[in-house]
């Protein structure tokens, strides 16, 4: 179940976007194990591959703050498409790193548009660290 102070972080954090170049403001909020809450938008950079998503801003901040051992619990991203934008596949990815096992992912617009799904439905059988122990 999406938290509404969550959905209203990551909408708020559309605001800040740096998008002159798509023109689409994407903001995000995460909320960790502890309870705390970090948020990010898209930053773009006319040199495309510097561009960085809200989802990866979000989780970077949260890294910076606690430390490596951050468990994410649930993301919320806000888009003003519809249907709301899913993460793209390196944010999922990026999330699949530090996601709690049951981690929710929630996608919402300013209409009030909501879809729900946990990090796995999203990627399924996604890469992680056990594939890299040596056996």
């Amino acid at each position: 179940m999406i938290k509404e102070s969550l959905r209203l972080q990551a909408i708020k954090a559309m605001d800040h976007s740096y998008s002159p170049y798509s023109q689409k403001q994407v903001g995000a909020a995460i909320e960790l194990s502890n309870g705390k809450t970090y948020t990010g938008c898209n930053i773009e950079n006319s040199s495309y591959g510097g561009t960085v998503c809200a989802e990866r801003v979000a989780v970077w901040k949260a890294l910076s703050e606690e430390g490596p051992g951050v468990e994410i619990i649930s993301v919320v991203v806000a888009t003003d498409a519809t249907p709301p934008w899913s993460p793209c596949g390196i944010c999922r990815q990026v999330i699949n790193e530090f996601a709690s096992k049951n981690c929710e992912i929630h996608l919402v617009n300013k209409t009030g548009d909501v879809k729900s799904f946990t990090h796995q439905e999203l990627l399924p059988h996604g890469f992680d660290r056990s594939a890299l122990q040596k056996s």
